[in-house]
Order: C-alpha cells, then sequence, then structure tokens
C-alpha cells in the first residue's frame, strides 16, 4: 500500500469512520483520539481532517451515490466496506484533482487492508462503475489514449 501522506490519511480515515459509523461518537473526539494515537503527522492531518468531517456532512448525497450501484440498502454493506466506499465516493464527487484511477486503487487497497478477503472485488466494481458515472468525460478522455 502507498504511503503518501493521502495514503496515510485515507487509512486514518477508514479507521476511524468505522468507529463513528459503529458508536457514533463525537467526530471531533475521535479525531482528537487519531491524531494523538496513531501520531498523524502535519502532512497527513488536513487531508484526514476534509475526509473524518466532510464525509459525514454529504452522507445523503454519497449514499444516494451508492444506493444507484449496489442492490443492497447501504447499512446493510459491512461497515468497513461502507466506511472504505464512504470516503472513495466522497473523493469522487469532491476532489476532481484525485485521477479517478487513483481513487479507486484507493478504495481497492483499503478494502484488502481492512475488510473480509473478497471485499476489494465488491469495492472494485461498485467504485468503477460510480467513476464511470461521476467522472464521465474523465473516464471517457482515458478510454480514447
Amino acid at each position: 500500500m502507498s504511503s503518501s501522506p493521502k495514503s496515510l490519511a485515507r487509512r486514518s480515515a477508514v479507521q476511524a469512520l468505522y468507529q463513528w459509523q459503529l458508536t457514533g461518537d463525537n467526530l471531533s473526539e475521535i479525531e482528537r483520539q487519531f491524531v494523538e494515537e496513531h501520531g498523524l503527522t502535519t502532512a497527513e492531518r488536513p487531508y484526514f481532517q476534509d475526509l473524518l468531517h466532510n464525509v459525514p456532512r454529504s452522507l445523503d448525497e454519497i449514499d444516494a451515490a451508492l444506493a444507484e450501484f449496489t442492490s443492497r440498502p447501504i447499512e446493510q454493506i459491512d461497515p468497513v466496506e461502507r466506511a472504505v466506499l464512504r470516503i472513495s465516493t466522497y473523493e469522487l464527487l469532491r476532489h476532481p484533482e484525485i485521477p479517478y484511477r487513483v481513487v479507486v486503487n484507493e478504495g481497492i487497497n483499503l478494502a484488502k487492508e481492512f475488510g473480509a478477503s473478497q471485499s476489494h472485488r465488491f469495492v472494485n466494481g461498485l467504485l468503477d462503475r460510480l467513476a464511470h458515472k461521476l467522472r464521465a468525460v474523465e473516464t471517457a478522455a482515458r478510454k480514447t489514449r
């Protein structure tokens, strides 16, 4: 797995959002805990904060986008996969400067690291379809190269 500051921030954000999904704890308290206990660097912290606070703020839009490509209700998706999918969907929606293939690959890597043995396949398929919808111009441009 990549060790860029954004990759490390994503890794911590998956864990923090997983905790938030299961406990409903205050996001600022979860952030404080992660900064203290996981030793987030100053390079990782801004992106971690972006993901931790803005994914929950955008949950309705994120979950609606995901629901279009899965037959299961979002709340029935494994909590680890759900955290990964929510982060990746947020990035596809709000961070156009990050190439869609990077977003998809990072999601796959996080699913491999934290999810069940085959969860990366589910994450890959869903994110690929979602990227083709949300980043249609970018995905079409890649095909013509």
